[in-house]
């Protein structure tokens, strides 16, 4: 079996949308420490990179990912005070932040289970798609753990305090059809028409105004974080960087000619 980094993440970039998938099904893509840094390092390049203008997450196999795979972390020895909020900080914190970071619109296709760390990562992303199949669960309390990986943070903003309770509280696993209701997922498809939905919007998402939609994405994040004084600021600032962009001033010329516009990303 072939568990080479490159082939357990894969990645492949296609019409300037960068395709991250899962593929290690048998473990329902749970993520191993160096799976998880490659995933970090895949999220960071792609935010960087020119010619990538949006990205999709996915899995193969009944899983997106089940979350952290704990059978080949360190163990044992002395554990000193600070060692598990270290760990966090390295590990799963920074998973979650190289997705809210990432400046180009993420995209989640759930496959399958989304479960612990799995159901932060894409909870975290911009856009959710899932296959009808696919479940959401918060499963720390099972394992007698506090959620990590963002969860208490993200969960209250989707849902409100009390429904983000009475998920950790309980673990019980959520079906597709009732995250969408709750407003965890934008929209759940048939198992069979999950990829192509996610590129018809993958491919709107990197055809748009891409810096412009890297700003719209840091209002909105940080928006929920502050007060209303540095909502505005911040958005008189974003407007400021993007009218400097090739595709702000294609997009007025476009309105004034009565054409399409055409975006180029910069």
């Amino acid at each position: 079996m072939d568990e080479s980094l490159e082939k357990v993440v894969a990645q492949a970039t296609d019409n300037a949308v960068s395709w991250i998938t899962l593929d290690r099904p048998h473990a329902l893509n749970a993520l191993t420490l160096e799976q998880r840094e490659r995933l970090i390092g895949l999220l960071a390049d792609a935010s960087a990179s020119p010619g990538v203008r949006a990205v999709v997450l996915t899995g193969r196999g009944r899983g997106f990912c089940a979350g952290a795979d704990l059978k080949g972390a360190p163990g044992g020895g002395e554990r000193v005070a600070g060692d598990v909020a270290r760990t966090l900080e390295r590990g799963a914190q920074r998973l979650v932040t190289a997705v809210l970071d990432c400046e180009k619109p993420v995209l989640a296709a759930v496959n399958g289970t989304a479960a612990g760390l799995g159901c932060h990562l894409a909870l975290a992303c911009d856009l959710v798609l899932a296959a009808e199949e696919a479940s959401f669960a918060e499963v720390f309390v099972r394992r007698g753990l506090v959620p990590d990986g963002g969860g208490a943070y993200l969960l209250p903003r989707l849902v409100g305090p009390q429904r983000a309770k009475e998920l950790m509280f309980f673990g019980d696993r959520l079906p597709a059809s009732e995250a969408e209701r709750l407003g965890l997922v934008n929209r759940v498809v048939p198992a069979d028409t999950l990829e192509r939905t996610a590129r018809e919007w993958a491919g709107r998402l990197a055809a748009g105004p891409t810096r412009a939609l890297a700003l719209t994405k840091r209002l909105v994040n940080s928006s929920l974080d502050g007060d209303r004084a540095a909502a505005l600021a911040a958005e008189a600032w974003a407007q400021e960087i993007n009218m400097a962009t090739r595709d702000a001033r294609e997009g007025v010329a476009s309105f004034a000619e009565r054409r399409k516009p055409g975006f180029e990303g910069r």
